[in-house]
């Protein structure tokens, strides 16, 4: 019987939903992710019956500990976030788990890999295919699940679709949104791969999951749009090559530039399913797409009712159909031999009659621009002149989560078009500390993008400004820091 499920890549998007699923269903849970601070943010922290794991398979970890006492794992990690490299990263995490699985005494592997298409020269999809290949050579049975677009909120293909129809009024696509796929609701697949669980298979299984109707992708565009009270058009760009693509997609929406590159290979291309193996194994009624889309646009407002957003009714207010689901970032990091206490001090000192630390007057024109439209950006907060608590109003913003020398997180309060916080993250690297000052903005529909790229130029100039003033004000040395955006 299974008791101890290992779930790898808890932290992504199927993981992230699975893992609280099999809790719910009685289960003891390892779940991993390369970062511990992400599978943190989850929330799952402390929880009974959830053991959290840091775990890089590009690594030489041994990985017996971890496996011990496993009855069954979900492999769900992939490479595609890493670059041009992905499928050395993909396939060489897999060979590694392959190997472990050998000395374990795991009784199943259920892997979720994509959709096969004869004439594909996709890399994604071929890391997909190969991968499961290699875990099948542990010799413990696996059972592949292949999966097209997963109809839900967070899911990357999904998310793409739905900002190019929020956020463009006339959708300049790439010429595969001609190609037909079989997408299936997030909630159809667990309840496949939770009673997958109650099986125990003898030999390997590859099997489709589809829902219940193929549709191109200007078709679920299309139906997007109808559900949203959009009367979209679509012109498909034949000139869009999938570099070109990939860079239009990092525009349109926040999916990072290395997952589009890598999902527009596989989308370029028609991905037939036939999922009658599993349906006649694991009954369940397939969620039609409009229905789909219908639930997971009800499910949206979790991406605020998270330990991100410290679960902040004014942002959970705030919230909007129509906001894009993945932020909109800006930051800038530098190195320092500040203390994290002198660093947290002067933090902690953020508006008020302090202002900004650095061009203050580009802040207080934003802020009379608020005036000008009925904001109240002009007046000024303050509970204490030197600390902070959570839910404190500073100026225009709100604490929406502190962590005492690590971490502040501000609630955007001016009149924009999408919602956005404010983040200054410290952390201590041993030698010397890292402080990173960051924007992330959800962008309303057309509007809130042109927004965030006219205010780009200015968070490049104010954030490296302001990482800088704070190491001066502490009376430190700083390193070169970098820029990141998206």
């Amino acid at each position: 019987m299974i008791k101890t499920i290992l779930v790898v890549g808890a932290s992504g998007y199927v993981g992230s939903h699975l893992v609280p699923e099999l809790v719910n269903s009685g289960y003891k849970v390892k779940a991993t992710g390369r970062s511990l601070k992400l599978l943190k943010k989850r929330g799952w922290d402390g929880i009974p019956n959830i053991e959290l794991h840091e775990l890089d398979l590009s690594k030489d970890t041994d990985l017996k500990p971890l496996l011990e006492g496993v009855d069954a794992v979900f492999f769900l990690v992939h490479g595609m976030n890493h670059g041009h490299d992905f499928i050395d990263v993909e396939l060489g995490a897999a060979r590694h788990f392959s190997q472990g699985l050998k000395l374990s005494n795991v009784k199943r592997v259920i892997y979720l890999g994509a959709l096969q298409s004869d004439s594909s020269d996709s890399k994604h999809l071929l890391a997909r295919k190969v991968t499961g290949e290699i875990l099948r050579e542990s010799a413990i049975p696996v059972t592949e699940l292949r999966a097209g677009i997963i109809i839900g909120p967070g899911s990357a293909a999904f998310e793409v679709m739905r900002d190019f129809v929020y956020h463009l009024p006339i959708m300049l696509t790439p010429k595969w949104v001609k190609s037909r796929n079989s997408p299936i609701a997030l909630h159809n697949l667990l309840h496949y791969l939770l009673e997958l669980l109650k099986f125990e298979p003898t030999r390997h299984q590859i099997m489709d999951v589809a829902g219940p109707e193929p549709l191109t992708y200007e078709d679920q565009m299309r139906s997007l749009g109808k559900l949203m009270g959009k009367n979209i058009r679509v012109v498909p760009l034949s000139f869009l090559t999938p570099t070109m693509a990939a860079y239009w997609l990092k525009i349109i929406t926040s999916v990072p530039t290395n997952i589009a590159k890598a999902l527009i290979g596989g989308l370029r291309f028609d991905l037939s399913a036939d999922g009658t193996a599993i349906q006649s194994l694991i009954p369940q009624h397939l969620l039609p797409y409009d229905e789909a889309v219908k639930e997971a646009l009800r499910q949206e407002t979790e991406v605020v009712r998270s330990e991100i957003w410290g679960f902040d009714p004014d942002a959970l207010a705030r919230w909007q159909t129509g906001y894009g689901y993945y932020p909109k970032q800006a930051g800038y990091t530098l190195k320092t031999d500040a203390s994290a206490e002198d660093l947290w001090r002067q933090v902690q000192l953020v508006g008020g009659k302090e202002g900004y630390f650095f061009a203050n007057s580009l802040w207080r024109i934003r802020e009379w621009m608020d005036f000008a439209i009925g904001g109240d950006a002009l007046k000024r907060y303050r509970r204490d002149p030197n600390t902070l608590e959570q839910g404190d109003k500073i100026d225009s913003w709100k604490v929406i989560k502190l962590v005492p020398n690590k971490f502040l997180s501000l609630l955007f309060g001016m009149k924009a078009p999408g919602l956005g916080r404010l983040e200054f993250t410290i952390e201590d690297k041993g030698d010397h500390r890292e402080i990173d000052i960051r924007a992330w903005w959800h962008p309303e529909g057309f509007s809130g993008l042109l927004y965030w790229f006219a205010m780009m130029p200015a968070h490049l100039f104010i954030f490296r400004g302001m990482t800088y003033a704070l190491v001066k004000r502490c009376k430190a040395k700083a390193q070169a820091g970098n820029h990141e955006t998206i």
